[in-house]
């Protein structure tokens, strides 16, 4: 058992704008990180790529370039929100290297793709909770990265509020 404890691990934390994905991390800190431990916490946050606009929009306005600079400048204000977001939640963790991640693409895709590339142990992700027809609309990203990593996968639901039963 002591072997297991002082293996350092590689814990992927997949991040993004949703009180789902905080929250996951968070509960991955006081369930999956032990203290003392020589783990890797790596915190990937994946940007969607840009909707795809055509030089006119179907009203037949054109999209100048400072607009696109301006989408692509909130983009990465975004990313970089959700990472320092993050970094505050793992601000305490003493001896856990905490590093940051940030890619381009389909996050179903790129999340998978990053697990295998990095040779996480554990991939450790938030879910919206969507019902049935919402995720059949919508997609759901930890049901397709459950189904396509090789590694365990820890889904963390989000309690539903109880606010108003206090």
């Amino acid at each position: 058992m002591a072997d297991v404890a002082a293996k350092e691990r590689k814990i992927l934390v997949a991040v993004d704008e949703g009180e789902e994905s905080a929250h996951a991390l968070s509960w991955c800190l006081k369930n999956v990180i032990s203290e003392n431990s020589k783990d890797t916490l790596v915190l990937l946050y994946v940007k969607p790529p840009r909707a795809v606009f055509t030089a006119l929009d179907g009203t037949g306005y054109l999209f100048s370039s400072d607009i696109l600079a301006a989408m692509d400048k909130y983009g990465n204000d975004v990313a970089d929100c959700v990472i320092e977001k993050a970094k505050r939640i793992c601000k305490d963790l003493q001896d856990v290297k905490v590093e940051t991640r940030i890619e381009h693409g389909d996050p179903r895709d790129v999340i998978c793709q990053m697990t295998e590339k990095l040779g996480a142990d554990v991939l450790v992700m938030g879910s919206h909770g969507y019902g049935p027809i919402k995720r059949a609309f919508l997609g759901s990203v930890s049901n397709h990265c459950a189904q396509n990593v090789k590694c365990p996968i820890l889904i963390v639901k989000k309690p539903k509020s109880t606010a108003g039963n206090d």
